[in-house]
């Protein structure tokens, strides 16, 4: 897990992809984390995705760096932990502009059941799963 989020963490930018009834939703996320043994990503629960998750936690991410890239299947469980949410938002300084642990808004997702897959075109591909 340790290093899947250092190659998310690294990518600065990943993707994350959730189904919108029978339509594929991708979208730019940044947020990545680690809490209590756990991988998170932080998101709002205005956002379309977070209805999306709500209805279908399966969800995909995908990151490239350096010629390589990752893709995470995985289940996003909701955690409504304040001290999850004080986590990642200290990590990300920037987003305490937007969000505060608590606020109603603010929501930390952890993948469940992840399987990572890193790949590149000259090595095989190394599977990771927690």
């Amino acid at each position: 897990m340790q290093e899947v989020y250092e190659f998310l963490k690294k990518c600065d930018t990943y993707f994350l992809a959730t189904m919108d009834g029978d339509q594929p939703r991708v979208r730019p996320f940044g947020t990545v984390d680690i809490f209590e043994n756990k991988l998170y990503f932080q998101t709002g629960k205005v956002k379309n995705v977070s209805k999306q998750i709500k209805l279908n936690p399966k969800i995909e991410i995908c990151g490239l760096l350096d010629g390589k890239w990752i893709r995470i299947e995985a289940t996003a469980i909701e955690d409504d932990n304040i001290e999850a949410q004080k986590h990642i938002l200290d990590a990300y300084p920037m987003l305490q502009k937007m969000y505060a642990a608590g606020d109603g808004n603010n929501q930390v997702f952890y993948l469940k059941d992840a399987t990572a897959t890193i790949s590149s075109y000259t090595d095989a591909p190394r599977v990771i799963k927690f």
